[in-house]
């Protein structure tokens, strides 16, 4: 399964690059949670299902011109897990200003859909998360 789990993760992914995150809404299941933290969001919040997923990038929207998470590898965390470390991109609209972040992306799968993410901000804390050794 965890092979499996690493291509649906690679798969989503591939779907938000090239068509955006309304393609990326039918991936997402209705269990969905996903939390913002302060290293990555002004103001953390908790995001439920589809359309938490639509606010969370509709809020990136209201002030940025272009928004890119970029993986560079995708790791086997286990049954149902998937880390991403990922380059998480955006151009402000009003500054014009290019700003980017590593971040590591702990996705949960079930029924070939995305139930959640957990973000971190370092590789130390998400190996941490999952039980692995920094």
């Amino acid at each position: 399964m965890s092979e499996q789990d690493v291509d649906l993760a690679r798969r989503t992914f591939g779907t938000l690059a090239e068509e955006g995150y309304e393609a990326l809404l039918p991936q997402i299941h209705p269990d969905f949670e996903m939390e913002t933290l302060p290293g990555i969001a002004a103001e953390p919040q908790v995001y439920r299902g589809p359309e938490g997923v639509r606010r969370w990038w509709e809020s990136f929207y209201e002030v940025m011109d272009e928004v890119r998470i970029e993986p560079t590898a995708y790791h086997d965390a286990g049954p149902g897990k998937v880390l991403i470390e990922a380059q998480l991109h955006a151009r402000g609209q009003s500054s014009g200003l290019d700003v980017s972040q590593d971040t590591w992306l702990l996705c949960h799968l079930r029924d070939e859909q995305l139930t959640g993410i957990e973000f971190f901000t370092s590789r130390d804390e998400a190996m941490a998360a999952i039980g692995g050794d920094s």
